[in-house]
């Protein structure tokens, strides 16, 4: 069995969704677990200044996103609406996945929760869609809705934020931990350590050359690919274009 994966998400993410979705799959053929990491943006935002999502304050840089988003979703084979709120606000849904985390069931609500905001369109912020999912993912809401909202909860959702806000992308692949850290954010960016580029070669090499009809026989050529666009969204050029 691989080092687990700390795997970094923000529910109103979009790229996050595409990662939420995969990750799995992509751990389980690596032979790794998974542990799920849910922080806020909102905080980070307002550290570089911003009162918004990026993507709604550079229009050009939302142009994009959006774009491709539908692209990589039609790709990956994802359901998707656009939601009609960006970014939706996460918090709630972020604070039950702390317990969900300690519970053994934070992939499902996970998944349901991102299925809600980006193939449905609903409101992951009113507490009744997340009561609904709850239900859906066979936990009672009575007994679930009124832990979050403890202040040991808020604490460590907090200070989860800031654990990840001193995480540089381009940091070592492992962590203190021994674990590999897998970033799915819009910025610093969707990103995939070094050490698990093999898995998603051997995963998806042959799917991505049949959707695009690339007549390679290197076997590195799809982790060359995936490496150089999820860089991209690291770079300050990527940043201030995207």
């Amino acid at each position: 069995m691989s080092d687990p994966i700390d795997f970094w998400y923000e529910f109103g993410s979009t790229y996050s969704y595409l990662s939420v979705m995969r990750i799995e799959a992509v751990a389980q053929a690596a032979g790794a677990d998974v542990r799920w990491r849910p922080f806020l943006l909102g905080p980070i935002f307002a550290e570089q200044g911003w009162n918004d999502s990026p993507f709604n304050i550079y229009a050009t840089k939302g142009h994009y996103m959006w774009r491709d988003l539908e692209r990589l979703c039609e790709d990956y084979e994802l359901d998707f609406k656009r939601p009609s709120i960006f970014p939706r606000n996460g918090l709630m849904a972020a604070r039950v996945a702390c317990i969900a985390s300690d519970e053994g069931w934070c992939a499902d609500f996970t998944r349901a929760v991102f299925t809600a905001n980006f193939a449905q369109d609903r409101d992951i912020a009113d507490v009744d869609v997340l009561a609904d999912i709850l239900s859906d993912v066979g936990r009672d809401p009575a007994a679930i809705m009124e832990a979050p909202r403890a202040t040991t909860n808020k604490e460590r959702l907090r200070c989860q934020t800031e654990e990840s806000s001193v995480h540089p992308a381009s940091r070592s692949a492992k962590s203190s931990s021994g674990a590999t850290t897998v970033w799915a954010r819009p910025s610093p960016g969707l990103w995939v350590c070094a050490n698990i580029w093999a898995r998603l070669d051997t995963l998806e090499t042959e799917r991505f050359t049949r959707k695009y009809d690339r007549k390679t026989t290197q076997p590195g050529a799809r982790s060359a690919w995936l490496r150089l666009r999820t860089r991209s969204f690291s770079t300050p050029f990527a940043q201030n274009v995207l």
